[in-house]
C-alpha cells in the first residue's frame, strides 16, 4: 500500500476524471431553460450539477489533506489535536476530523437536524 499522499493524490485523479466525465455530459447535454421543472432531462441536469459540485468539494478536502501530509500534521484532528483513527482515515484519507469532533461539528451546524415539519396554518 502506498503512503497516505499517494492514495490521497490517486483519490484525487479519480475524482477529477469524474468531474471532467460529468462536465463534458453537461456541455452536450441540450436542455430547453423554458422546460418545465419536472421535465427528466432538467432533473438529470440539476442531480448531475449537484454531483459535481459534491465532488469538488471533496477535492478541497483532498487538497487540504495534501498539504496537512506535507506539513506533518495529517491524521491529527484538527478540532481537538488527537490522533484520527487509523481506520477512519484509510476509509476517509481526506478526514481532518476524529468522528467524535466530526459528530459535533455536523450538530453545531444542523447536518443532523431534521427537516422543519410546516403546518396547513403556516402557508
Amino acid at each position: 500500500m502506498g503512503t497516505e499522499a499517494d492514495i490521497l493524490r490517486a483519490q484525487r485523479a479519480e475524482i477529477q476524471t469524474e468531474i471532467d466525465r460529468l462536465m463534458a455530459l453537461l456541455e452536450h447535454s441540450e436542455v430547453d431553460p423554458s422546460e418545465d421543472e419536472a421535465d427528466p432531462d432538467v432533473v438529470e441536469r440539476e442531480t448531475t450539477v449537484a454531483l459535481v459540485e459534491a465532488l469538488e468539494l471533496r477535492l478541497a478536502e483532498i487538497d487540504s489533506a495534501l498539504v496537512k501530509v506535507e506539513s506533518g500534521g495529517y491524521g491529527i484532528c484538527e478540532r481537538c489535536g488527537e490522533a484520527i483513527d487509523p481506520e477512519r482515515l484509510r476509509i476517509m484519507p481526506e478526514a481532518t476530523m476524529c468522528v467524535r469532533c466530526k459528530s459535533i461539528a455536523e450538530k453545531q451546524r444542523g447536518v443532523n437536524r431534521p427537516p422543519e415539519r410546516f403546518s396547513p396554518t403556516d402557508w
